[in-house]
């Protein structure tokens, strides 16, 4: 299961490339891809996806019984990186060429140093009457960020302010290196430079991911957050299934710069295709509302593990631990959407599957994060619960997490496409199984 991981993650080098991968995935166990801009034809029995921007998508099924609601499964195939500016030569002192780049999402920035690094993402080329996005993966180690020697600041180890636009530019080669990088881009792409009109690259950590541990029991890749869950999801989505449900299955771009992109969980794209597809089944808005109500979404986005030097980071009651199980998110101020019966629902769902569960607050003092849940719960009303498998170092380019985990969530839900959750009223709910 972890070699099958670190493969997805070593193809996934951007979130273009995830979606590229979970596309070709699917299009091999027949599910037919959709366009937006056109009219959806949809049967009974029915296997499809639909892209958009490249780099969200969405996979569904549709049952050969009778439609009574969604099963969602959502993670995001983003990760924070450098993504690079369009005029990105520095020459610096006559000898060197960095790249200028800029931050995209949170990052633990000293991991970044001395390691191998290279460039993948999309450009849009000109090509004969029409504009056409292409992939870019430049696949060999091509850059670093050096570190200054401790001989020249003493001080870095007492504590550094790291400034994006003077400490972590990357360094491409020496002098005659200028122009090249946009060179690389046009020949990975197959154009010419000129034709290139538009581009979204970034730079992205080259290492593949290890097994490790006195036991083996942990792994450490790039990326775990959030492709660990992205992979785990997909299995139980290709692998679960419900007489009565409408299997689906989001990856949503652009978490971690906040989700407020026309392809983010902020966005229309999963009400979107909720709707299309009640309409497409010959549902009113009556029908898609008695859908939601009979439906459940997990939001599967990595959680932290309680560090083994920092336990006063951690809630004084609650420390999630690898190879635990999976781990409920909670929050008072609802960055997580989990609620009571979410959290009861799952974990009945987990214990069905013989899957441990672990439950996560911050500490009270401590401001946390947010995640897909509540920004897909404003578009979406219906039952849903945040979750994740604990990790360690999260946002950096090189993440550690449980060798036992990913089989965890991959079993669970398994279990949970073949449940559907059905809402009796007053508040009580039956979970189903196919």
């Amino acid at each position: 299961m972890n070699n099958a991981l670190f493969d997805f993650i070593q193809n996934g080098p951007s979130c273009y490339h995830v979606v590229a991968e979970i596309a070709e995935k699917l299009t091999a166990e027949g599910y037919t891809e959709l366009e937006e801009g056109c009219r959806w034809q949809i049967t009974a029995g029915g296997k499809y996806f639909v892209r958009r921007n490249l780099s969200t998508i969405l996979a569904f099924r549709i049952p050969e019984g009778e439609a009574k609601g969604y099963q969602i499964a959502a993670s995001h195939c983003d990760s924070p990186a450098f993504k690079l500016k369009e005029n990105m030569d520095l020459v610096v002192d006559g000898s060197y060429t960095r790249l200028n780049v800029e931050k995209y999402g949170g990052m633990l920035c000293a991991p970044w140093f001395d390691r191998p690094l290279s460039v993948a993402g999309k450009v849009v080329v000109k090509e004969g009457g029409k504009l056409v996005s292409r992939l870019v993966h430049i696949d060999r180690d091509l850059l670093m960020i050096p570190n200054l020697a401790i001989h020249m600041n003493r001080e870095v180890n007492d504590g550094y302010k790291y400034s994006i636009q003077s400490d972590m530019l990357p360094l491409l080669g020496d002098e005659n290196a200028k122009g090249q990088m946009q060179e690389l881009i046009a020949e990975a792409a197959g154009v010419d430079k000129a034709d290139i009109l538009g581009a979204d690259m970034f730079v992205y950590c080259r290492q593949r991911g290890t097994v490790w541990g006195a036991a083996g029991e942990y792994v450490s890749a790039p990326r775990l957050d959030d492709l660990q869950c992205t992979f785990a999801n997909l299995q139980g989505f290709l692998q679960g299934s419900h007489q009565n449900g409408i299997a689906v299955y989001a990856v949503f771009d652009n978490e971690e710069v906040g989700s407020g992109t026309k392809q983010g969980a902020a966005s229309t794209v999963l009400a979107d295709v909720l709707t299309r597809i009640n309409e497409a089944l010959g549902g009113n808005r009556e029908d898609y509302l008695v859908r939601l109500a009979n439906s459940f979404m997990v939001s599967a986005d990595n959680a932290h593990a309680t560090h083994p030097a920092h336990l006063a980071a951690a809630d004084p009651t609650h420390h999630p631990h690898m190879n635990k199980g999976v781990v409920i998110k909670h929050s008072g101020n609802q960055k997580y959407c989990t609620d009571s019966v979410s959290a009861a629902i799952f974990r009945e769902i987990c214990a069905r599957a013989d899957v441990p569960t672990q439950a996560f607050f911050n500490h009270s003092d401590i401001l946390g994060g947010s995640t897909l849940g509540n920004l897909s719960n404003a578009q979406v009303s219906l039952n849903m619960v945040d979750v994740g498998l604990a990790q360690l170092a999260m946002h950096s380019p090189y993440e550690t997490a449980g060798a036992m985990d990913t089989e965890y969530l991959v079993r669970a839900m398994t279990e949970f496409y073949n449940t559907m959750v059905l809402a009796e009223g007053g508040g009580s709910y039956t979970l189903q199984r196919a």
